[in-house]
């Protein structure tokens, strides 16, 4: 039975520093659009809806296609962090970053979205009359009563970066202790034949996978509208 070597730890490492560093960017990005998307009644909110959901219907592959062409040094978004001296995005660990937080965007705006609509209008309109601010009423009131949904949008967005292949392996290939993933040193055991290896680290990944799914149920129904 082969045991794990360095180079699987510092996959393992990079995955749980990969999940974390995305999970935090997408908060702060899903919380004031999943706000917008829960209020405003703006023509366009389906098509900025139906954006965001994109990865969840769009193959990996592709998505790392076209964010590996846009963040290539003939892309637009490659000449921009070219001009600001910021370097190329592709097959680093920034441009993991990029690729997770775009890929499971709507596994942080949905859930964040849900809780903000079952909220309604009655407790912010109550808090109005008490002359909260706009801003208190969202810190005080919004925030607190959506929990169940900023729970569930952090522990789906973080398992979701966890397993993530296509999109990594296309933006960052298979560097060591650059880009190189859980799911992508499986993959490499794999074609080694190394299945024993591949057994302890695909292990891993069910149980984890199982531990998340189960704690989202046993915290309740509600917790689990994601996409409905």
């Amino acid at each position: 039975m082969d045991a794990l070597g360095a180079d699987d730890l510092q996959a393992v490492w990079l995955t749980l520093k990969l999940a974390s560093v995305a999970t935090f960017l997408l908060l702060l990005i899903a919380t004031p659009l999943a706000w917008w998307l829960a209020h405003s009644r703006r023509w366009y909110k389906g098509l900025v809806a139906a954006l965001v959901a994109l990865p969840l219907v769009l193959p990996p592959s592709v998505l790392g296609f076209y964010l590996l062409l846009l963040m290539g040094p003939h892309g637009a978004v490659g000449e921009l962090t070219r001009a600001l001296h910021l370097g190329a995005l592709p097959f680093t660990f920034a441009g993991l970053v990029v690729g997770s937080v775009l890929f499971s965007l709507p596994f942080a705006v949905q859930p964040i979205q849900n809780a903000f609509e079952a909220i309604g209008k009655r407790p912010l309109e109550v808090a109005a009359t008490l002359r909260a601010s706009l801003w208190d009423r969202f810190f005080s009131v919004a925030l607190p009563l959506a929990r169940p949904g900023f729970i569930t949008a952090i522990i789906l967005a973080f398992a979701h970066t966890v397993g993530e292949f296509g999109v990594v392996l296309m933006l960052g290939g298979n560097i060591p202790g650059e880009t190189r993933v859980l799911s992508v040193a499986i993959y490499n055991h794999v074609e080694s034949m190394e299945y024993a290896t591949a057994h302890w680290l695909a292990g891993g990944m069910v149980l984890f996978s199982f531990v998340v799914l189960l704690s989202l149920y046993l915290a309740g129904g509600k917790l689990l509208k994601v996409v409905r």
